[in-house]
């Protein structure tokens, strides 16, 4: 009885915080947050920096959707094609279409396929190389704001930590001394899915840091996520539907600047 009670509970938050935020995500968002809300009009050109073909759909689609609907050019660097199992090809064009949902133009994603970047737990990236790859977009696209994993990865995967380690290289290694960089804040598992109730816990996160060195994204296009990771056909397996539905990613990002 009292594990009914304690399951009752939590069940009526999480309706009424995802309630709450279908409700008035946009107002929410622009009430707690001020990340690139481009009110000035001033387009920014952004890289998002990713492991794996789905990376996109299942962690960053609230920044995404943010930067996407604010009018901002938003760039995908995916530094694999996802073949651990042999569905390279095919992972790419999933990342394709997923992009198309989330309103990233086809040319605007680039998918790596390159020996130094194959997916796979284990699988050590040359963090020099990559930071050269970033380097080469950054200059490319004349880019104004890098985002990407934290030091953890979200879920602890070595390629995304590599990820995160690579864009800091680059941070390091460059000569330009005004780069801006993001990277999304992983939590604990019981936050990980806890789905739209993670949303006070971020907001409480973003408000005590100092100098707007951390913020909050707020979706305000959750069922877009979904039909985002609905196009890796692939990977679209029960446990992923799962993820996507009750993911505090799928509801909240909370950004923290990379200092160099």
């Amino acid at each position: 009885m009292e594990w009914f009670m304690i399951f009752a509970s939590v069940a009526v938050i999480w309706l009424a915080s995802l309630c709450k935020f279908i409700l008035h995500a946009s107002s929410f968002y622009s009430y707690h947050s001020s990340f690139l809300n481009n009110t000035a009009g001033s387009k920014r050109n952004i890289l998002l920096v990713i492991a794996h073909p789905d990376d996109e759909s299942m962690f960053f689609s609230p920044t995404i959707s943010l930067l996407t609907s604010r009018g901002h050019n938003v760039h995908i660097l995916c530094m694999s094609t996802g073949n651990a199992d042999n569905m390279g090809d095919v992972r790419k064009e999933e990342l394709y279409r997923a992009s198309a949902i989330l309103k990233v133009p086809i040319q605007q994603v680039t998918v790596m396929d390159h020996p130094d970047f194959q997916d796979g737990f284990g699988k050590i990236w040359n963090t020099s190389l990559l930071s050269k790859i970033v380097e080469k977009k950054y200059n490319e696209h004349a880019i104004d704001i890098i985002i990407t994993f934290d030091n953890y990865g979200v879920s602890g995967h070595c390629n995304h930590r590599d990820v995160h380690h690579g864009v800091r290289r680059f941070m390091l290694d460059t000569a330009q001394q005004d780069i801006e960089a993001w990277e999304l804040v992983s939590t604990n598992i019981i936050r990980k899915y806890s789905g739209p109730i993670d949303i006070w816990f971020s907001l409480r996160s973003a408000q005590s840091s100092l100098n707007g060195q951390m913020h909050c994204v707020l979706n305000e296009y959750p069922r877009r996520s979904y039909a985002a990771m609905s196009q890796h056909l692939s990977q679209w397996a029960w446990f992923r539907k799962l993820f996507v539905s009750f993911s505090s990613y799928t509801y909240v990002n909370t950004l923290r600047k990379i200092n160099k």
